[in-house]
């Protein structure tokens, strides 16, 4: 009975070295990861945070260039339009925005002297009520920094690298807290409160991180289509696969240009790579900004569209909505001389993926459900920046003074099952990949080689 349990015992504990291994490469991942991408995590939740009320901001802002007196009749657009080049003679006449609303100014976009500028008029007077330079709008600088940190292609790879390396930091956190042995809900589901600083410190991020981790993943699926990178492969491949635009929304012969409709205007995501129809061009006038916000109305599409106003002799309007619900997105092509809907492309439209795409994208802004869906996205963002600081202290408080306090472990890989894990999410989010690879090459060349360190890092 001795000999077998002594066999038994041996037998058990490769296995019980392995998971320790294993627990160890999961728990330095997560810890480095944090220590990293933790200060970005804030910075997106708070800009983010900001972003879910950029409407009730704006109206606040720019109640003075928003707001107009309603009277009897309207001014035609093309009276407008001619104010405004009356005042900008040199300026390039680049978008239309009607109010949305009687009490609503509407905006004439231009370009001029190197800038782009949106002219503000009153609807009743035809007159300027001012002007506003787009660089300086606050929150387009808020969306900016969210988007790309103010660093151009740069900004936004980093973004897309600290969204993607978020989800390895659920994957990972959600193993460090799962209960290894039945213990109950405190520790898991509850923090302990009357269990001393330490335990209440650990609680205070592993319980909060399992209740917003299902927040956090939905924001960070919801937010990469817009990026870069990896947005930019999945719109590829939503369209390849059929589920992009259908040749349904072409109204007569299919368009002979070659250019994207994200090239020319602002459109929903299901439309950004819709190819762009022509114009017929048989030596006619171009219509006028009356008669293409008349076709707009014909059309129903949502109020607080935009038209895109052609270049070039053989383009077309473009009218593009970006409205609270995902199910009102419209994307319209209208031929220039005739006034012709060439293409009508909306939610019903869109493929399974761009549905689901619109509505994650509306739901992530904070728009989709009002209120409330501002509320439980807020409460979301406000969550993230807790439990990233409260495990930036609890590193902090935990490590020792002259190390980073990651459990010693073997080389990063070298378990396969960790190294499989990583593997997939690397295929899943090329970035991730990429960066793996990077830290792969350090952790080999360097940080195996140089005790000290490995001592450092380890301590």
């Amino acid at each position: 009975m001795e000999k077998n349990s002594e066999k038994t015992g041996a037998a058990k504990a490769p296995k019980k070295s392995a998971n320790g291994r294993f627990y160890k490469i999961v728990w330095r991942w997560h810890l480095y990861a944090g220590i990293i991408f933790a200060p970005l995590l804030v910075l997106l939740a708070i800009t983010g945070s900001i972003y879910l009320f950029k409407a009730e901001i704006e109206e606040v802002l720019y109640k003075d260039y928003y707001q107009v007196s309603p009277q009897d009749e309207r001014a035609a657009v093309t009276e407008q339009l001619d104010e405004v080049k009356r005042l900008y003679p040199d300026a390039v006449v680049t978008k239309y925005r009607p109010g949305e609303s009687e009490t609503r100014s509407s905006e004439v976009t231009i370009s001029s002297n190197g800038e782009s500028l949106t002219v503000f008029m009153d609807p009743y007077t035809g007159e300027s009520i001012g002007e506003l330079n787009n660089d300086d709008r606050i929150m387009d600088k808020i969306e900016e920094i969210h988007g790309e940190l103010m660093a151009g292609t740069l900004g936004d790879r980093i973004v897309e690298l600290a969204a993607c390396w978020a989800i390895v930091l659920m994957v990972t956190g959600f193993f460090l807290w799962f209960p290894k042995k039945k213990t109950g809900i405190a520790g898991t589901l509850i923090p302990r409160l009357r269990k001393g600083k330490k335990i209440l410190r650990r609680d205070l991020h592993v319980v909060p991180a399992f209740w917003v981790t299902g927040g956090l993943l939905f924001l960070v699926l919801t937010g990469l289509p817009w990026s870069g990178l990896w947005g930019a492969n999945f719109q590829a491949l939503t369209t390849n696969t059929g589920e992009g635009y259908p040749p349904s929304v072409w109204i007569g012969d299919a368009p002979t240009s070659n250019i994207q409709t994200q090239d020319i205007a602002e459109v929903p995501w299901a439309a950004e790579t819709l190819d762009v129809p022509l114009s017929a061009i048989q030596g006619q006038i171009p219509l006028s900004l009356d008669k293409v916000v008349e076709v707009a109305e014909q059309e129903g599409i949502y109020p607080s569209y935009s038209i895109f106003i052609p270049q070039e002799p053989e383009g077309v309007y473009t009218l593009s909505v970006f409205p609270p619900k995902a199910q009102d997105e419209a994307t319209i092509h209208i031929d220039q001389y005739s006034g012709a809907v060439l293409a009508d492309y909306r939610y019903e439209n869109y493929g399974v993926i761009g549905k689901i795409v619109a509505w994650g994208i509306t739901l992530h802004k904070g728009s989709q459900f009002g209120l409330a869906n501002q509320l439980i996205s807020l409460f979301i963002c406000l969550s993230v920046v807790f439990v990233a600081i409260s495990g930036i202290y609890l590193w902090w408080k935990r490590k020792p003074q002259n190390g980073i306090g990651a459990p010693a472990a073997p080389a990063l890989f070298n378990t396969k099952a960790f190294l499989f894990l990583m593997i997939g999410l690397g295929i899943l989010f090329p970035l991730v990949g990429l960066s793996l690879l990077a830290v792969w090459l350090i952790d080999w060349l360097f940080i195996q080689r140089i005790p000290s360190v490995k001592k450092w890092l380890n301590a």
